[in-house]
């Protein structure tokens, strides 16, 4: 994979430079019924999922057959639980048909993807275990999960793309001129996905070449309008102080295998 270097002026579309974390959940919009603003259109399943969970974040308007729902803060703690994106997507790929995809970027450095079909994972994937909060010296750097491609690309139709689907989460990127939004926008498109997400660290603002702030549901602590915003505050202060749970639950390690460390 072939990236060109982020210039300063692209830095809000992509993310770039300063770091910008986000995640989704993105199902398709057919069966899961989106969630309107009005709250008419809602899904018992996903809607219900979200309130139960006390999920913070934005639902956006279907977009090329997907439903994104959109995690604040994008790599945190977004749910009651410790929940984290990655969960509360598992949370409503068991209760919904079809395939359920989580993506999220950690301060532009870390690519994480998680996906179920039908309620069963299929794939998990992270760019770089060590960037996760607390990770050890000893967690190694190198992408974990891209073998899963295919299973994944098969899930969403597209198997043709497997291999190239491979060789881009395969990719050690150079941290000094490539981000992790790059990577992503590239996977967003070989699996037919919105490209927009990419800019989704521009929230609560418009999102470059995405939905409108006025176009988004917004969900405090599960709630929508303006009866959420005082309990919500609470909240978000104390899922500040925690993180969820890491991407890799067991990721390889200098030492595996009882190596000494210091040949490798």
């Amino acid at each position: 994979m072939v990236l060109p270097p982020v210039s300063p002026g692209m830095s809000a579309d992509i993310g770039g430079p300063d770091g910008h974390s986000y995640g989704a959940v993105l199902l398709r919009s057919e069966a899961s019924h989106p969630i309107a603003a009005s709250g008419a259109d809602a899904a018992p399943d996903v809607a219900g999922i979200l309130h139960g969970l006390r999920f913070s974040g934005w639902v956006a308007p279907p977009d090329r057959g997907w439903t994104v729902i959109l995690g604040d803060p994008g790599a945190g703690v977004v749910a009651r639980g410790r929940r984290g994106i990655v969960e509360v997507a598992g949370a409503i790929a068991a209760a919904v048909a079809g395939p359920v995809v989580a993506v999220q970027v950690r301060r532009d450095r870390q690519l994480g993807i998680v996906a179920w079909l039908d309620g069963v994972e299929i794939a998990r994937y992270c760019s770089d275990p060590s960037v996760e909060p607390g990770a050890d010296r000893e967690v190694l750097s190198d992408p974990v999960g891209e073998d899963d491609a295919e299973a994944l690309a098969t899930a969403l139709g597209r198997s043709a793309a497997a291999e190239e689907l491979r060789a881009l989460l395969a990719e050690e990127l150079d941290p000094d001129s490539v981000f992790e939004s790059e990577r992503l926008r590239s996977v967003l498109r070989v699996m037919g996905m919105p490209e927009w997400l990419v800019a989704a660290g521009s929230l609560p603002h418009d999102i470059p070449t995405g939905p409108r702030a006025a176009e988004l549901t917004r969900l405090r602590a599960g709630e929508t309008g303006p009866a959420a915003l005082a309990a919500h505050g609470l909240i978000k202060k104390g899922r500040r102080r925690h993180a969820p749970p890491p991407i890799i639950d067991d990721p390889p390690r200098q030492n595996d295998g009882g190596m000494d460390p210091w040949l490798l």
